[in-house]
């Protein structure tokens, strides 16, 4: 997990490993996410995700890949400015 701008700042890391079961879905990672770090529960809510650098639209698909190798999933929440 790689966590940018507020979303670094709510959950107080900048990175992170984090586990999740097999069959695991953006939603489940969330909410672990939201469990370990509950400041970062209202970022979760309007933060993108994004797998392996692919926006993660569906957060009931399926995050880990059939291979079982390793994903680096991001944390960006909206950016002010331009």
């Amino acid at each position: 997990m790689r966590y940018f701008a507020g979303a670094a700042a709510a959950a107080g890391v900048d990175e992170e490993l984090v586990q999740v079961h097999d069959a695991a879905t953006a939603a489940d990672l969330v909410a672990e996410l939201a469990h370990r770090h509950p400041r970062l529960r209202p970022v979760l809510e309007v933060a993108s995700l994004l797998a392996d650098e692919v926006a993660v639209r569906d957060r009931s698909a399926a995050l880990v890949p059939p291979d079982g190798r390793r994903l680096q999933v991001d944390v960006l929440p909206p950016f002010a400015g331009g």
